[in-house]
């Protein structure tokens, strides 16, 4: 896989992994950029150029994804939120702004209750975490989720997959496509199977709905209106904005912000709003 970035690559002697990173621009800020589900750090493509000309901008492929290494682990949000703060110790940065997307929003929760001193802020795009579940539904994901259900994805259902998360798919959308195709035939692709099954469980079993009032930094949340994912529409069919609203009403200090004609994968979807949101809310963080 081509990324856009030269790719860095930093062992973590706590946990084990290595992990595969790129890192641009400086400034006074430094924003770690954490991907969703699945997916990888080329998700904030359209953001890093723009953001990395006043901000250091560090995109990193969690562990199990992407060009990181791919031991097994328990994909667990307090374990990710382990990889984040060990990261910030092997790169000797300060307090750091952490951006997320979907799965990776609900890691930068965790990160911030369990490891406040290292973050001075969020940016949740999309955040996974704000939607209640029932025990019974919980279970029904961990269920559905089989390392043979991602293992045996045909091109089709990854095409079908893609799209639920836009509202239009955008044209230069399409090596997301060809990239995950071409993870199959990779040796270590069982591997990333296996992760994503995990963090799947990790989600569940790590809720942070109950927790959001011990959010104390500055926090920046982002939906699309058109979300198809948040709310889960088999589970819980209803608006986004209602999610989106509950969850930042238990946040102490946030903006919310609902971008119009816009899917899940709004920072790519919709980058300029992304970024320049991004930056006004950098300018208000001390």
């Amino acid at each position: 896989m081509q990324y856009k970035y030269p790719v860095k690559k930093i062992h973590l002697p706590v946990s084990g992994f290595d992990i595969a990173y790129t890192d641009e621009g400086k400034g006074e800020n430094t924003i770690i950029f954490i991907h969703g589900l699945g997916s990888y750090l080329r998700a904030w493509e359209k953001n890093i150029g723009e953001l990395s000309k006043t901000n250091r901008c560090i995109a990193i492929d969690l562990p199990g994804y992407g060009k990181s290494s791919k031991q097994p682990h328990s994909g667990m949000m307090t374990f990710y939120a382990g990889i984040v703060n060990e990261l910030v110790t092997e790169l000797k940065l300060q307090k750091v702004l952490i951006a997320g997307h979907s799965m990776g929003g609900q890691i930068a929760m965790t990160t911030a209750l369990v490891y406040p001193e290292v973050v001075k802020g969020l940016i949740l795009a999309a955040p996974a975490g704000f939607e209640p579940f029932t025990k019974g539904q919980k279970q029904w994901f961990k269920e559905v989720m089989t390392l043979d259900g991602v293992r045996l994805t045909t091109p089709e259902a990854i095409q079908n997959n893609l799209a639920t998360n836009f509202y239009r798919v955008p044209k230069d959308a399409d090596f997301m496509i060809t990239d995950r195709i071409a993870m199959r035939s990779a040796s270590d692709f069982k591997a990333y199977c296996y992760a994503v099954v995990q963090s799947v469980h990790g989600m569940v079993d790590n809720p942070v709905l109950d927790y959001l009032l011990d959010i104390k930094v500055p926090t920046l949340i982002l939906f699309g209106e058109n979300d198809n994912l948040i709310p889960n529409r088999y589970l819980n069919p209803g608006r986004t904005i209602e999610i989106a609203k509950n969850g930042a009403s238990k946040i102490p200090n946030n903006k919310l912000v609902m971008i119009p004609r816009c899917g899940h994968f709004l920072m790519f979807e919709k980058p300029e709003i992304f970024n320049s949101e991004t930056l006004k809310f950098l300018d208000s963080v001390k």
